[in-house]
């Protein structure tokens, strides 16, 4: 399981997307972006962040540490905005919580430093796990001490919203056009030798252990994880399906397309961007 905390005090609403994530202090004197598990978009959210995360932290890439965040009711009370103070209520128990990372730049501010190795593997497990949200426009990337960090997960693993149309999934090509690091001269052949016969059932029974069960929604949660692992095991031995597109939108590279300004994709906790015409270093 996840360590868990309990948290203490409520500070601020991040207002990025329509979950609004807070960020909160915890009894281990940590402080942490928290999911809500009442959230728009469900505990799924919460499912796919944890599976996404803890597998890329097991392929050795850098994820923030994650916890989960018992959370009170009455810390709601001093929030003076009803939808958020709502929120909190409602999602009174168990929530994700990602270590928070002060002072980190935005993706853009490092983007060229990007290790063409380093590009391959993360464009290679966002197309295992089927991340549509790592595009240019929206990175979900941070430099934290001069080290890449992987976050935002929620919008992976698409299959488990529709569990019948799951197996269409297996081997749907993955659209790498657009993505943050496409020009980054990726090495994805490199990342599948390396990474391909890392991903084992034993390997993603760990993983899936990891989820708490009152966020598996079915009668059986132990089921459920195997149906999980099964999942991501298919699309792992259908890359005949989809590594050649990956492959070759490597390659390609993103053809020069223009990037968002720095500032404008930064998580609403990094403060505002800098003055127009100032890099971040």
């Amino acid at each position: 399981m996840l360590p868990a905390v309990t948290a203490t005090r409520y500070v601020t609403p991040l207002r990025e997307g329509g979950s609004l994530p807070g960020l909160m202090e915890a009894d281990d004197l940590g402080t942490y972006v928290v999911k809500w598990r009442a959230a728009g978009q469900g505990v799924k959210v919460l499912v796919a962040e944890v599976v996404c995360a803890e597998l890329a932290r097991a392929l050795d890439l850098p994820v923030p540490a994650l916890v989960t965040v018992d959370v009170a009711a009455e810390l709601a009370v001093g929030e003076p905005d009803h939808e958020v103070q709502e929120l909190l209520q409602r999602s009174a128990g168990r929530n994700l919580g990602l270590d928070y990372l002060p002072g980190a730049l935005d993706f853009e501010a490092g983007a060229d430093g990007v290790d063409p190795e380093l590009a391959g593997r993360v464009l290679w497990f966002d197309a295992l796990i089927g991340n549509v949200d790592r595009s240019w426009r929206n990175p979900n990337m941070l430099f934290w001490h001069g080290r890449l960090q992987l976050i935002d997960h929620g919008a992976a693993l698409t299959f488990h919203h529709h569990w019948p149309g799951a197996e269409a999934a297996v081997r749907r090509p993955y659209d790498a056009s657009a993505h943050a690091l496409v020009e980054c001269e990726p090495r994805v052949p490199e990342a599948d030798a390396a990474l391909g016969d890392r991903v084992t059932r034993p390997l993603l029974e760990n993983v899936l252990a990891q989820v708490p069960d009152e966020w598996l929604e079915d009668d059986e949660p132990d089921s459920l994880r195997t149906r999980y692992a099964d999942q991501l095991l298919a699309r792992l031995a259908a890359r005949d399906a989809w590594l050649p597109g990956l492959v070759a939108a490597a390659q390609a590279g993103g053809g020069g397309r223009r990037r968002a300004p720095v500032g404008r994709n930064r998580p609403a906790w990094l403060g505002p961007p800098p003055p127009e015409g100032i890099t971040q270093r």
